[in-house]
């Protein structure tokens, strides 16, 4: 099959636009129907429901979108490939053959799974693998915790015996993000597993469209030069055999594709340019993007290494239980406000050293003089976590509301009192890929185990091209940073990336130079004690940076009222920068 294949994604995450299947299916010719429904969050979300009903453990939204284009799929030979089948692949593959039949439909089903080693903790531990937390360290044993689920992060290789061996549906449990696109490019052109720097290119694709419309204009910082505003249509990767391709998206669909939005997505939750998986390590600073056509963006020149021989593993813990309420303060003199109702609200509770954690924030809206009351106002957010669930359950809330009548002048709380809820932690491991089991189940019932990928040393990062950029001089003047420069924000467990990007070469050339650790941390004040790593791809004209613990123990501990860094990039376009007058042109679009 020489010609380009086809790839198009229909989700970004479980709880995505159940339209988009039918959408994709419909709106255009494709050869294979992905969605991602997965994330570090997810595993826990599906655990919960595993908990309830033995029976779940995969993302159920999978099946009533399935319901609208199985019978589609199965007349055009569109094959469809997802990771919905979360901590149960075998469960929807039964549940998918069950749909098929009440449909009178006969599809080939298989499923890859392996990934779970929640219940081999303890012997690879036994076995000398301490599980060390990536970030800090510290030894899973060291924690005095048990977590509930346990995936290793699978590669393409299942997906594309299971397409070889004819099947129609693959559901997967914790593979990578861009599997869903190696594993398909892999069987439609025939590469083998030492093809790493055509993998590494369907790496580079598959990270693009793993999040569905975010490649297609949605959540992109230069959103004036996105014309049809109508909801973008979800994004297509046509893989070329030497693993380049084209990003694009059906005709007449809202949104677009462009040079920035396919950079933008490239630099979303990653961190060194070496972007690692199973199969392959992408250099993300060797990519070069090309606008095509309309709508039509061409990834060419990555280059691929060979994997590690470790495999990460996303672990996840019970937390405890947690609460929140925020009180509103109004009006002149906050800060004393804050601090007495801080006071108050504590010597009414016990102390602060009854609970296990303790945050307190304020967070201010306020203006002097303000025209309307709701922008007299600021908010005291605090939150306490104990693994005692009465403490910071109704006991807490109903605590605050006490200050009503006996507090500061204007009390009143965004909410009602409420109850706890429990959260989990997440643990970011290696393991070594020998200890993974990565199995496929054909349509005809045969297991086999997938061979990990061939391992190689740690890849020397290439020359940087950066220091050829020239850096423009001369006079500047007070600019958002957003005036030069795009952002895009995400996290990574509890750390968080920023990439920012340029249109130009002479923007990269003063951003590269400008945006260094310590003006970063100066933009980013609540990053002044932790650790910022940066790393530049010229190729993208491109800065990021990773902000290493800003989001706690991650999104479901977290206590920023911005969990996963979302709006963290945004934030950063906004602060005002010295910038030299050459690149603020008048005719500049304003971001």
């Amino acid at each position: 099959m020489s010609r380009p294949v086809r790839i198009a994604n229909c989700s970004g995450f479980y709880g995505d636009r159940l339209a988009a299947a039918r959408e994709m299916v419909e709106g255009g010719p494709i050869d294979v129907l992905t969605g991602d429904y997965l994330a570090e969050l997810t595993m826990l979300i599906l655990w919960k429901a595993r908990r309830k009903d033995p029976s779940a453990g995969y993302a159920k939204t999978f099946l009533g979108q399935l319901e609208e284009v199985l019978g589609t799929c199965l007349d055009r030979g569109i094959r469809i490939v997802s990771n919905a089948g979360g901590l149960n692949p075998p469960g929807l593959a039964a549940e998918i053959a069950a749909l098929a039949g009440r449909l009178g439909l006969h599809p080939k089903i298989a499923c890859v799974d392996g990934d779970d080693l929640v219940d081999r903790l303890g012997e690879l531990q036994a076995a000398g693998h301490d599980l060390a937390h990536l970030d800090t360290g510290r030894k899973l044993a060291e924690a005095g915790v048990t977590p509930v689920t346990a995936n290793a992060y699978l590669g393409g290789w299942g997906i594309a015996q299971a397409l070889a061996a004819d099947a129609d549906v693959v559901v997967t449990g914790r593979v990578t993000d861009a599997s869903l696109v190696v594993g398909p490019a892999a069987w439609w052109h025939g590469w083998a597993p030492t093809d790493f720097d055509a993998i590494a290119g369907a790496m580079a694709a598959g990270h693009v469209i793993e999040c569905g419309p975010q490649a297609t204009g949605g959540n992109y910082a230069f959103f004036e030069e996105i014309t049809d505003r109508r909801y973008p249509g979800f994004p297509i990767a046509e893989v070329e055999a030497d693993g380049s391709s084209v990003i694009t998206k059906h005709d007449d669909t809202g949104g677009l594709v462009s040079v920035g939005t396919v950079t933008a997505q490239l630099l979303y939750e990653i961190a060194e340019p070496a972007y690692a998986g199973p199969d392959a390590v992408a250099h993300f600073d060797t990519v070069r993007l090309d606008q095509a056509g309309p709508d039509r963006v061409r990834i060419s020149g990555t280059r691929g290494s060979p994997p590690s021989d470790r495999l990460k593993v996303a672990l996840n813990h019970d937390g405890g239980y947690r609460n929140t309420m925020t009180l509103v303060l109004t009006g002149t003199r906050i800060e004393e406000k804050a601090a007495w109702a801080e006071q108050q609200l504590f010597e009414l509770l016990g102390g602060k050293e009854q609970f296990a954690e303790v945050d307190v924030t304020l967070l201010r809206f306020d203006h002097p003089d303000a025209p309307a009351n709701a922008e007299a106002t600021a908010h005291l957010r605090v939150t306490v976590k104990d693994p005692d669930r009465a403490k910071v359950g109704r006991r807490f809330s109903n605590t605050t509301m006490e200050l009503a009548l006996g507090g500061y002048p204007g009390f009143h709380t965004t909410t009602p009192p409420s109850a706890e809820s429990g959260f989990g932690v997440y643990w970011p491991a290696l393991v070594p890929a020998a200890e993974v089991r990565h199995r496929v189940t054909l349509p005809d019932g045969t297991r086999r185990v997938i061979p990990h990928a061939p391992s190689g040393p740690a890849p020397t990062p290439p020359p940087s091209a950066a220091a050829e950029t020239r850096v423009p001089g001369g006079p500047t003047r007070r600019v958002p940073l957003g005036e030069v420069a795009g952002a895009r924000s995400g996290d990574k467990g509890g750390n968080a990336n920023v990439g920012f990007w340029t249109r130009t070469d002479e923007e990269y050339g003063w951003l590269r130079h400008y945006l260094d650790e310590a003006r970063f941390r100066a933009l980013l004040p609540e990053a002044a004690a932790l650790e910022i790593r940066r790393f530049e791809l010229p190729n993208l004209r491109a800065v990021n940076f990773v902000v290493v613990g800003l989001l706690g123990a991650g999104v479901a501990a977290s206590v920023r009222p911005d969990p996963q860094a979302k709006g963290l990039g945004e934030y950063l376009r906004s602060r005002v920068v010295d910038v030299p007058d050459e690149i603020c042109r008048s005719d500049r679009s304003r971001s």
